[in-house]
Parts: structure tokens; C-alpha cells; sequence
């Protein structure tokens, strides 16, 4: 990350979805915001996973009585409150998801307005960020729950774009158009400027015919959203978030730390 990255002129949101379950969504997620942040962006992530593990890689507290992004979600309590400082990474912040999400998705049925919350709630921090003289934030990574409830169509909706994290498996392809599927109808009726900007392929193992084999066919379909940066299977990044950490600070000469550094790079090129 010696080279400076550029900041995008307006500040980037970002959903990381795939409705498949361990494709590496949230360690995608974290790396990559640790990633831009350690270069000196300023990266606001947002876990709106009812797990809370992206809040956990940012050794950010996340028990039942933390304030969260539930209370913003539910009773519109300003994002503002429940923001985190992540304690490795200077310039970023975190927005904890509690247990409690896990009701959210039946209580945010009845609410006014459902599927903007998340929206609104990130319109009026910024807002309040400008007012209080602070930097305007560059990038805003939403980690999605592994389902296609409410929760993950407010984080579309309140995204201009979606990175889709690819595990190199065989059956990597099938839960995506399903997937696609899902994001065209938000496209429709709630979010017409949303897009699949990024492909991330994950837990690639370069000594198997099969994952080179998902890699090409990705690559295929998807020719100008796939990173060239694939980030390997690697026990450094299994390892990091028992620590409480990103793999960025864990290691960061490690093979995990390396490419996902390179794919932030990517990300950060390809939107300024």
C-alpha cells in the first residue's frame, strides 16, 4: 500500500452479498475497509449481520447492551450514536450489530419507509459530518446477513454498489444468479442506480483444476467486474479474527493480507 490510493470525488457505498452462506463475505468485508483505511481513506463499515462477526474482526464491542445498528435500523436512533472507533485502524469506524437483529427482520415489516432506513440513516450522518467539520467519508461497506430478507434489501438499497465475494467451488455459479436475479428487481422498484461494480473470487487453492476451472468460467460471464487480484485460502486469514483483528494488522506480509490489499488497490483505481 506505498502508493497513495486515489479518493473517489464522491464518497463510494458498498454492499458485500451473496445469499450463499461462507464465501467470505465478512472477512471481505473487513479486510478490504482495513485495507483502504490503512492507506488513509476514511472507511465506515456497517454490520448488519445478526452474527456480528465483522464487528468482532474490528474489535469493536457488540453485546446485547451495546447500542447498534438495530436501534438505528428500529428506532431511529441517529448513526452517529452507535458508531465505533475500530481500535487498530486510525480511519476506521464501525457501526456494531447486536443480537438483536435477529428479530429486526419481522420488526422492520410494520415501519414506515422499511426499505430506505439504512439509506436515510447514512444521508443524514453525512449530513452531520459536513455540519461538524469532519472529512467527508470515502468508502461505506455494508456486510450483508447470508439471506435475502429485509435486512440485505436496505443494504441495497442504500448502495450504489455490490461486491459479490465468489468462493472457487463448484457450486459457486448457482447461488449467484439467483442473486442477480434479486438485485434486478431492487433495480426496478426501489434502487435504479444500483450496480454490480465487483467480483472478488475467494478461498482460491491454485492447486486444484477446479478452482481454476470456476475462476475461468467467473471471469466469463463477468469479464469487466472480476478482480484480477483472487485471494487465496489462507490460515492467516482464518486465524485473525480470534484476535480480534483484520489480517491487515494481524500479518500484513502474509499471502491473505497481500491480496486483499491488492484487490482494495483495484477497487479504489477503478472508482476514482
Amino acid at each position: 500500500m506505498a502508493k497513495q490510493l486515489p479518493r473517489p470525488t464522491q464518497t463510494r457505498v458498498l454492499t458485500v452479498s451473496n445469499q450463499k452462506g461462507g464465501v467470505g463475505k465478512t472477512t471481505t468485508t473487513v479486510n478490504i475497509a482495513a485495507a483502504l483505511a490503512t492507506a488513509g481513506l476514511n472507511v465506515l463499515v456497517i454490520d448488519i449481520d445478526p452474527q456480528g462477526n465483522a464487528s468482532t474482526a474490528l474489535g469493536v464491542e457488540h453485546h446485547a447492551e451495546v447500542d447498534s445498528i438495530y436501534d438505528v435500523l428500529i428506532n431511529d436512533m441517529p448513526l452517529g450514536e452507535v458508531i465505533a472507533q475500530c481500535p487498530d485502524i486510525e480511519h476506521l469506524i464501525v457501526a456494531p450489530a447486536t443480537i438483536h437483529l435477529a428479530g429486526a427482520e419481522i420488526e422492520l415489516v410494520s415501519l414506515v419507509a422499511r426499505e430506505q432506513r439504512l439509506r436515510r440513516a447514512i444521508e443524514v450522518y453525512a449530513q452531520e459530518r459536513e455540519s461538524a467539520g469532519l472529512p467527508r467519508l470515502d468508502y461505506v461497506f455494508i456486510d450483508c446477513p447470508p439471506s435475502l430478507g429485509l435486512l440485505t434489501v436496505n443494504a441495497f438499497v442504500a448502495a450504489q454498489e455490490v461486491l459479490i465475494p465468489i468462493q472457487c467451488e463448484y457450486y459457486a455459479l448457482e447461488g449467484l444468479s439467483q442473486l442477480l436475479k434479486n438485485i434486478e428487481m431492487i433495480q426496478k422498484h426501489l434502487n435504479a442506480g444500483l450496480v454490480v461494480s465487483t467480483i472478488l473470487l475467494t478461498m482460491y487453492d491454485g492447486r486444484t483444476n477446479l478452482a481454476a476451472q470456476v475462476a475461468a468460467e467467473v471471469r466469463e460471464h463477468f469479464p469487466n467486474e472480476v478482480l484480477s487480484a483472487v485471494v487465496p485460502r489462507s490460515v492467516r486469514i482464518s486465524e485473525a479474527p480470534s484476535y480480534q483483528q483484520t489480517v491487515i494488522t494481524y500479518d500484513p506480509s502474509s499471502s491473505g493480507a497481500l491480496s486483499y490489499q491488492e484487490a482494495a488497490a483495484e477497487i479504489a483505481e477503478r472508482g476514482k
